[in-house]
């Protein structure tokens, strides 16, 4: 990171993002973050998307509209388990992308056992 970076020093971020309002407009709005410790580098970002659906179906639209590849998807579970995340790297307009989603993980089942009262 510069201290003299101006917001001129992120234009290439901004430049993507403008693009992508253009481009996929009808997608769900994703949290968007643009850091001057990461200028070249836009951040996209999907919390349990109610309206749209299934986070992780909207997480493969926005991957696709991207053109991310399928095997640069990770998954992993934070929170002692109760998030799931999906993140992919990849580039679009000139930027570093980064694509994350999280959603709740399912709650397991209890069942009871036990004999007749």
């Amino acid at each position: 990171m510069s201290e003299n970076l101006t917001l001129d020093g992120l234009a290439v971020p901004l430049r993507a993002l403008r693009l992508l309002t253009v481009d996929f407009s009808h997608l769900p709005a994703p949290f968007v973050h643009v850091s001057p410790v990461a200028p070249e580098r836009l951040e996209l970002s999907l919390h349990d998307v109610d309206l749209a659906g299934d986070t992780f179906a909207v997480f493969e639209t926005w991957r696709e509209a991207l053109g991310i590849a399928s095997d640069a998807v990770t998954f992993r579970v934070q929170g002692n388990g109760s998030t799931r995340v999906l993140r992919a790297e990849g580039a679009y307009g000139g930027a570093d992308i980064a694509l994350t989603a999280f959603a709740d993980a399912p709650v397991p089942a209890t069942t009871e056992t036990g004999g007749a009262a």
